[in-house]
């Protein structure tokens, strides 16, 4: 059976109904337009010139949210594919899941949050829905713009926490303005369940920057997979990611990596040979950590995996091996003490952007972002328009921006 045949209308609705379009046979289904929509989206262009881990102005090799976004929405197809998903639906999702982080990465996403505390806060999920339905110029209602307006099955793909902040989770998927249009792409859904494709969307999210973080530290010269200090790097483990583990099980853990052919002997030398052998060590891990999912999943249930119908599963140790990864890349790289430092700085930096333009007021800001704020009733909505402004900005913008206004 056709995946595609799984979804029925609900699936398909959009918020505001669109004609059909004349275009040249075979015609698109509406996924694939929704996929096309994100492509072409300028949020997605931006994303080249955001952080990842490191900036993207500090080598050619690194990667940057636009490239991984595109890593992630490679895993999230195959995986998909391989069970009986929608392919397309899955890898919009990858492909739109940070098109909400502002500049400076998870930095800046902290940064915000603080500086929006008293306006309903601010999340990188959260604002990658708003973008989707609302600050995106596609499509617009009586009400005004919707965004994209992508349809009901493929906005649920894309909401990885599907709560909103005042469940006191520290990670939450939709602001309290943007409720109306969440309980829309929620209808049916009861609870705070992930839809299937939103969980294959997350998994590679955490299968992709595990494992390339990694290697983009390895080629920096900032991790030695030959010479870990676990003692520090599972103290990293525990604080950042998965805090009930102890250090025998994480000893474990490492020395089940290992066992990979592909995992290193011998330092990493730079030449063509250690790069491809390292590019070999990410394939297999990424083959290892989606066939042990795949697996598991399939042990678990017999489908259809689409939608509210099924769930993924992912065993315990494969969790527990992608978060010695992201330790690793946690320890070596992010809390290196010359990125500590730039991290400081970046705070401070969209601290005072967000003062400037507090102080200047539409004046300073773009005209979509100006208009925002002249429709805005109350000092909240016109703060929330501010962070808006800001968490579109590049890297490399918000600098100028800054240098510009302060």
């Amino acid at each position: 059976m056709d995946p595609i045949e799984w979804y029925d209308d609900a699936d398909r609705e959009r918020l505001v109904p669109e004609p059909p379009k004349r275009v040249a046979a075979p015609e698109r289904t509406p996924y694939e337009r929704d996929r096309a929509r994100v492509v072409h989206a300028a949020s997605s262009r931006r994303l080249a010139a955001k952080t990842q881990v490191v900036g993207p102005q500090s080598d050619d090799f690194g990667r940057n949210r636009l490239t991984h976004s595109l890593e992630v929405a490679q895993v999230a197809r195959d995986l998909a594919r391989a069970l009986g998903t929608l392919p397309d639906i899955a890898e919009t999702a990858a492909l739109a899941h940070d098109l909400g982080h502002p500049p400076f990465g998870h930095n800046g996403e902290q940064a915000l949050a603080e500086l929006a505390d008293d306006c309903g806060g601010f999340e990188g999920n959260a604002q990658t829905l708003r973008l989707l339905t609302r600050l995106e110029a596609k499509t617009f209602s009586e009400d005004g713009s919707v965004g994209l307006n992508l349809t009901r099955a493929t906005l649920d793909a894309c909401t990885k926490y599907p709560w909103t902040r005042a469940d006191g989770q520290p990670k939450f998927g939709v602001y309290d303005d943007d409720l109306p249009v969440f309980t829309w792409l929620r209808t049916g859904v009861e609870g705070r369940r992930q839809c299937l494709e939103a969980q294959v969307m997350d998994l590679a999210d955490d299968v992709a920057y595990s494992v390339h973080d990694v290697e983009d530290g390895i080629v920096a010269d900032r991790i030695d997979l030959t010479r870990l200090d676990r003692v520090a790097v599972w103290q990293t483990v525990r604080e950042w990611y998965v805090a009930d583990v102890d250090d025998d099980v994480l000893d474990d853990v490492l020395t089940g990596l290992t066992t990979q052919g592909s995992w290193p002997r011998t330092s990493y030398d730079g030449t063509r040979r250690g790069l491809a052998a390292l590019k070999n060590l990410t394939s297999d891990l990424i083959g290892r950590f989606c066939g042990e999912v795949q697996e598991a999943t399939f042990a678990a249930s017999s489908g259809p995996f689409v939608r509210h119908r099924a769930d993924l599963v992912v065993p315990r140790r494969t969790l527990l091996e992608i978060a010695v990864l992201k330790g690793i890349a946690a320890h070596y790289v992010m809390r290196a003490d010359d990125r500590v430092a730039l991290m400081d700085r970046q705070r401070d930096l969209i601290a005072e952007l967000v003062a400037a333009l507090w102080t200047r007021g539409p004046d300073a800001l773009e005209r979509p972002f100006a208009d925002d704020w002249h429709a805005a009733v109350d000092d909240a909505d016109r703060r929330r328009v501010v962070i808006d402004q800001v968490a579109s900005l590049t890297d490399a913008s918000a600098v100028a921006w800054h240098q510009r206004l302060s």
